[in-house]
């Protein structure tokens, strides 16, 4: 019966890992060293990975055509097998028969990793040559008579990660299973519930205390995963919590500014536009002001592809803003792309008789403090800029809407700087990395989420190739064509200068080889980070202006740049950049009616994962597909900088595996968050809460 469980006292979990049977002091010590100090944290120190019984091969028993198989024996023997290609070959007995281990190439790396003796546990799929062998298994370093344990045994066997420290301790796989097994055995029918009883059966999920023992020691392979789902909705129900009180605090606590009124330059904006806003921006611009109009603070996400038009949509929301008496402004995370905005923003709103000032940092004494005079009297109507707008002394005289671009590049702290130089300001923050589904539930699940899903009419797609080097004699050839078209290029390098660390080319070096060598008869600009902000202004300026027919650069014009007449993008040392660069530098092409290309230029031998990025590159132009390979193959934590957030970090639960158990768990929190918002009625939720996330309350208040 699910009925009054047990709430845990916190002396029991929060006791000190030394308690536990077979931890004395110097285990304590070096368990302190990987995170582990008390009880609660041994018993989540879990498992990597689990060998089942049945899944255990005889080699005496492996038969032709078997599929995958794990063998576990004693290694007998190893070697280098020398010849055109020299073979790591290791021996492994299971006391039934010998099995061949190989792995062709890295022969040196390999003969250091195993010594005779020691007990593995090699999985693959086995061939037949005069015995049965496998070509690169996968393996698990096993204790001193684990195997033993595993072939008597009927259970499935948890294996967990190590190091040299704690094996120093004999804390292997093998040592862990027996501290955890007395941890647990200490607790037993005392470990009480952290979730109510209604979302324990709603869910289908395992108690907590029954979860624990199982994700150890599991029954069978089922009992395993339901131990798995509990943990993992456990952790995600928590994370989600934290956003729905992040939402709550924005949207019903705090009171904001209504924008009742779409005035005349609205409307004259976006009907002298020299283009047509798609339907899709048309949603999202009602969407953005039905927020506007509200009395609470709008806290928005505005996410749409390369080149879809976000910009313009977050001007108008920034004009409706500025009419309504308020004054709005944009930061954005580098000069060059601040100093983009600024032009834009210009060149729009010039003949609307608004101001509209740029701040950033380097900018001369004199000129700052007129600058920061206008902000401050109320002047300056459109303020856009990098991090020198949450500095000390930039006051603002009535900041109605905070626009905040390529939002994943800012820390939690520098938004909520900006967003108090105002009175609750409305906060409308843009990317151009579309963002994952079930990344968006985590990184932005507090925020509401506009997405602009179609592209400018008249726009080509992107013609997306790989080349090496013995392809660039084409490549300058193909570029001579499209300058003689009347066309422009970008050329984009790793490196600004030469560097004797890193055997990568370089944008100065190169531009000078372009211009005096390969393509005198053209003009070939140079753009990089390095240059002060009125140079870099002034490049792209002539280059937009069509006085410059190549732009040798790094990836400073990764974002913001729009030159409609550039229609080739040649990124050298394709195979170094990650996705989401690749995507945006491509970005910056085929912003007008023409056909445009991109061109990763490689060296050498791609990588595995580099080939895979740049295949996924030639086959979509899609930033959501994009995205969703990006996120299998760096994983959630890299994809954006999750610790930004002020949020747990994620270490159960996987986000390209577990949607449907983040949406169970969202769909949980924010719904007892709106029917029990001090959770009275929830107090094992309310203590685990307090208890285990007190330190990240003042983060997760900030949007």
């Amino acid at each position: 019966m699910v009925g009054n469980r047990r709430q845990s006292s916190p002396g029991v979990l929060d006791s000190p890992v030394q308690y536990v049977k077979g931890i004395g002091p110097k285990r304590a010590g070096v368990l302190g060293q990987h995170g582990v100090e008390t009880v609660a944290d041994l018993l989540y120190y879990l498992p990597r990975k689990y060998l089942d019984r049945t899944t255990i091969t005889k080699v005496k028993d492996i038969k032709e055509g078997d599929g995958e198989m794990t063998v576990v024996g004693r290694v007998e023997s190893f070697g280098i097998r020398r010849g055109r290609k020299p073979r790591f070959v290791l021996i492994l007995y299971d006391n039934t028969d010998f099995l061949t281990c190989v792995w062709v190439g890295g022969v040196d790396y390999w003969r250091h990793k195993f010594r005779p003796g020691e007990f593995l546990a090699v999985s693959g799929r086995p061939s037949y040559y005069g015995g049965w062998q496998i070509f690169h298994p996968d393996f698990d370093r096993l204790s001193d008579g684990e195997d033993e344990e595993l072939v008597n045994t009927g259970a499935i066997i948890s294996l967990y990660p190590s190091t040299a420290p704690l094996k120093k301790f004999f804390l292997t796989s093998r040592g862990f299973r027996r501290v955890i097994k007395a941890a647990l055995d200490s607790t037993q029918g005392r470990i009480g519930e952290i979730l109510s009883d209604d979302i324990i059966k709603r869910n289908g999920l395992f108690p907590l205390e029954e979860a624990l023992n199982q994700v150890h020691f599991p029954d069978d392979l089922y009992h395993k995963e339901q131990a798995w789902k509990r943990l993992k909705f456990d952790e995600l129900f928590f994370f989600q919590l934290m956003l729905a009180y992040r939402r709550k605090r924005v949207k019903t606590d705090k009171k904001g500014i209504s924008f009742p009124k779409v005035g005349v330059l609205t409307r004259r904006l976006i009907k002298h536009l020299p283009f047509q806003l798609t339907d899709s921006q048309h949603k999202v611009l009602r969407e953005i002001y039905s927020d506007m109009k509200s009395p609470r603070p709008m806290n928005r996400l505005l996410q749409g592809d390369v080149g879809s038009g976000k910009t313009v949509v977050a001007l108008a929301a920034m004009i409706i803003a500025v009419e309504n008496g308020y004054q709005a402004a944009l930061m954005a995370p580098t000069e060059i792309l601040a100093e983009q905005h600024h032009l834009t923003t210009h060149r729009f709103l010039e003949n609307l008789g608004l101001k509209v000032v740029l701040l950033i940092g380097g900018q001369a004494v004199k000129k700052r403090e007129q600058l920061l005079r206008q902000i401050k009297e109320g002047q300056a109507q459109f303020i856009i800029g990098t991090h020198a707008l949450i500095q000390e002394g930039v006051d603002f005289k009535r900041l109605g809407l905070v626009v905040i671009d390529e939002q994943h590049r800012f820390g939690v702290m520098q938004r909520a700087i900006l967003r108090k130089k105002g009175f609750s300001p409305d906060v409308l923050v843009m990317t151009a990395t579309p963002i994952p589904r079930t990344l968006s539930l985590t990184l932005y699940g507090d925020l509401d989420i506009s997405t602009i899903e179609e592209m400018p009419s008249g726009r080509k797609p992107i013609v997306t190739v790989v080349r090496d080097e013995s392809k660039r004699a084409d490549l300058y050839r193909f570029i001579q064509e499209e300058v003689q078209r009347g066309r422009q290029v970008y050329i984009v390098y790793p490196l600004v200068e030469e560097s004797e660390k890193v055997d990568l080319e370089d944008a100065t070096r190169n531009w000078r080889r372009l211009k005096d060598e390969v393509f005198p008869q053209f003009r070939v600009g140079l753009l990089h980070g390095r240059l002060k902000g009125e140079e870099k202004e002034g490049v792209m300026e002539v280059f937009k202006e069509g006085r410059l027919d190549i732009l040798v650069c790094t990836t400073v014009v990764e974002v913001g740049v729009d030159v409609p007449n550039a229609t080739v993008m040649v990124i050298e040392h394709a195979e170094r950049f990650g996705l989401t660069p690749l995507h945006q530098l491509r970005g910056r092409v085929g912003r007008g009616g023409e056909r445009s290309y991109c061109v990763l230029m490689i060296s050498g031998y791609p990588s595995p994962e580099a080939k895979r990025r740049l295949k996924v590159m030639t086959r979509t132009t899609d930033g959501f597909k994009i995205a969703e390979t990006d996120l299998e193959i760096r994983g959630p934590g890299e994809f954006f900088g999750t610790r930004q957030h002020g949020l747990p970090e994620l270490t159960i639960a996987n986000l390209l595996t577990d949607g449907e158990i983040l949406r169970r768990a969202r769909r949980e929190a924010f719904s007892l968050v709106d029917r029990d918002s001090k959770l009275m009625n929830h107090p094992r939720v309310r203590e685990h809460l307090i208890r285990r996330y007190r330190h990240k309350w003042e983060l997760a208040g900030v949007g």
